[in-house]
C-alpha cells in the first residue's frame, strides 16, 4: 500500500470486445477493426508500458447479457460487451512486447478446476517473469454461463464465495506449498532435474474443491500471482479481506469509497493480515483536454453515444433485473436478486432511496464505471490526487471512453507529466514483479492466511 502523497499506482481497464462497457464502437476513435488483433493489444501495451503504467487489467466472461434466458438482438447488432476472445491466450505474447507492465486477468471459481488454474497461472508467472496477476470472480452473466457449460446446480449467492474461498485455497496450497524453494536443482552430474525429497504431495477434500498429488510446475517468480478481488457485496468485501491483495472499487464519491476501503482494511486485519498489504484500486474514466471546454466537448460526444436501451440491457445481464419493465419510482431498495447483487448494493450505498429512474440514467452515462473526471490537464491531476488522498487508496484504473487507445494517450500526454514534476508518478519500480508494484516484495505476504499456515506449518 503507497504512503499518503505517495505514488499511485495506474493501471488500464480492458475487455476484449469491440467495446469496453456501452457500446461505443461505432465511433471514429473505437476499436471495431483491431479488437480481436493481437496487434492491436500489443500496441496498447506498448503504449502503457512505456508510459511506466504499472499493469493493463483484462475484465471478462464467458457469458452475455440475456432477457429472460434469451439473448436480446441488441447484443449482437449493437455489439454489446460481444463478441469476446480470451484475453488468457494473448498474455504471453503481450508480455514479450512489453518489459515491466504487469497484467491481470479474470478467471471464475464458478466453473473452473482449481488445478488447472493454478496451472495456467503459475504457467503465465513463468512466462511473464512474474507479471502476472489473477482477478477472482465468483461468476459473471451467470445464469447464461452455467447453460454454456451445462450445469444445473446453481450456487446461492453467498455460498458461492464460500466455494470460493476453497477454491483459491486450493490453487494456493499447489502454489505455495508443492515445491521446496531449491527443489529444482537441474543437476546434469548427477542426472537429477528436480529433487524427490522437495517436491510435497498436496491434498485437499473440501466440500466444493480438492486436489491430491503433486503439482507440475515447478516455483515461478511469484509462486502466486497477485490477488485481485473486485466484488462489492457485503459477502465480496469479506471474501476480498480474506483473499485478495489488490482489490477493485468503482467508487463514484470519495465518501463512499474511503468508507469502502476502511471497511476492507478492518476487516483484512480481523483476519491476521497486515492492513497495508491490501492495495486499493478505483476505476477511472478520464476525458482531458487542453482546456475545460474541450474537454466536456469531447465527454458530451462520448455521451451521446450511449443509448437507454443498451443500458437497460446491460444491467439485465449483470442482475437479471430489465428495469426497462419496471415502474421508474420503484425503490431500488424494494428489488431483490441472487445474481449481481453487488451492483444493486452499489447504488443503495450511494442513495438508500434510489429509485430505477434515476440509476438506469446514471447507469447509461456511467454503467459500472467508477470516478468521472473531465478537465484540463491540471483540472484532472488534481482531481485525480483529491480523489486518491481523500478516499485513502492506493491507484486508479483508467477506463477507455470511444474504445481506442486515445483516451489513455491523452492522460499520458496531457496528465502524466504534471503528476511525475509532483511526484505522484513516474517512480522506479520496486522490483521486476508484479507484486514488487503492490507489496514492494515477490511472494505473498507471511500474514496472509494461507502462506502464514505455510509458515507456520514449516516451524
Amino acid at each position: 500500500m503507497s504512503d499518503a502523497r505517495g505514488p499511485i499506482l495506474f493501471g488500464a481497464f480492458e475487455m476484449m470486445n469491440p467495446s469496453t462497457g456501452m457500446p461505443t464502437w461505432t465511433h471514429p476513435l473505437g476499436r471495431a477493426d483491431g479488437w480481436d488483433s493481437v496487434d492491436y493489444w500489443a500496441g496498447l501495451a506498448r503504449t502503457l508500458d512505456a508510459a511506466g503504467f504499472d499493469f493493463l487489467f483484462f475484465a471478462d466472461t464467458y457469458g452475455y447479457a440475456t432477457l429472460d434466458g434469451v439473448m436480446p438482438d441488441e447484443v449482437a447488432a449493437h455489439g454489446i460487451q460481444f463478441p469476446a476472445v480470451d484475453p488468457m491466450l494473448a498474455i504471453a505474447a503481450l508480455a514479450r512486447e512489453t518489459e515491466r507492465l504487469g497484467f491481470v486477468v479474470t478467471s471464475p471459481t464458478t466453473v473452473e478446476r482449481a488445478y488447472g488454474t493454478a496451472r495456467r497461472f503459475a504457467t503465465l508467472d513463468r512466462f511473464t517473469d512474474g507479471r502476472i496477476g489473477w482477478n477472482v470472480v465468483t461468476g459473471s452473466s451467470q445464469a447464461t454461463t452455467d447453460e454454456l457449460f451445462g450445469l444445473t446446480d446453481r450456487l446461492a449467492h453467498d455460498r458461492r464465495y464460500d466455494a470460493a474461498d476453497e477454491f483459491i485455497d486450493t490453487c494456493l496450497a499447489l502454489w505455495e506449498t508443492g515445491w521446496d524453494d531449491d527443489a529444482l536443482v537441474k543437476d546434469r552430474a548427477r542426472n537429477v532435474f528436480a529433487e524427490p525429497a522437495g517436491l510435497h504431495r498436496v491434498e485437499v477434500r473440501g466440500e466444493f474443491h480438492g486436489t491430491d498429488g503433486v503439482f507440475a510446475v515447478p516455483p515461478t517468480p511469484q509462486r502466486t500471482p497477485v490477488l485481485f478481488q473486485a466484488g462489492t457485496s457485503s459477502r465480496g468485501r469479506a471474501f476480498a479481506a480474506r483473499n485478495a491483495e489488490a482489490v477493485f472499487v468503482q467508487g463514484q464519491s470519495i465518501a463512499s469509497a474511503k468508507a469502502h476501503v476502511d471497511d476492507i482494511r478492518a476487516q483484512a486485519e480481523a483476519h491476521g493480515r497486515d492492513p497495508r498489504t491490501v492495495s486499493v484500486v478505483t476505476g477511472m474514466t478520464v476525458t482531458v483536454a487542453p482546456t475545460t471546454a474541450e474537454a466536456r466537448a469531447k465527454r458530451a460526444e462520448y455521451e451521446a453515444l450511449l443509448a437507454y436501451g443498451d443500458a437497460g440491457v446491460i444491467f439485465a445481464g449483470l442482475t437479471g433485473i430489465d428495469l426497462t419493465r419496471i415502474d421508474p419510482d420503484t425503490r431500488i431498495a424494494d428489488l431483490s436478486t441472487d445474481q449481481g447483487r453487488t451492483l444493486l448494493e452499489h447504488y443503495l450505498r450511494t442513495d438508500p432511496d434510489a429509485r430505477v429512474r434515476g440509476v438506469l440514467d446514471g447507469f447509461r452515462t456511467k454503467a459500472m464505471r467508477g470516478f468521472q473526471v473531465t478537465g484540463s490537464p491540471a483540472e484532472v491531476a488534481d482531481e485525480i490526487e483529491r480523489i486518491v488522498d481523500g478516499a485513502g487508496i492506493d491507484g486508479i484504473m483508467l477506463e477507455p471512453t470511444f474504445g481506442g487507445p486515445g483516451a489513455y494517450e491523452d492522460v499520458i500526454g496531457l496528465v502524466l507529466p504534471i503528476l511525475v514534476e509532483r511526484g505522484r508518478a513516474g517512480t522506479t519500480p520496486a522490483g521486476p514483479t508484479l507484486r514488487h508494484r503492490f507489496t514492494g516484495k515477490a511472494r505473498l505476504d507471511p500474514t496472509h492466511p494461507v502462506r502464514r499456515r505455510q509458515l507456520d506449518g514449516a516451524r
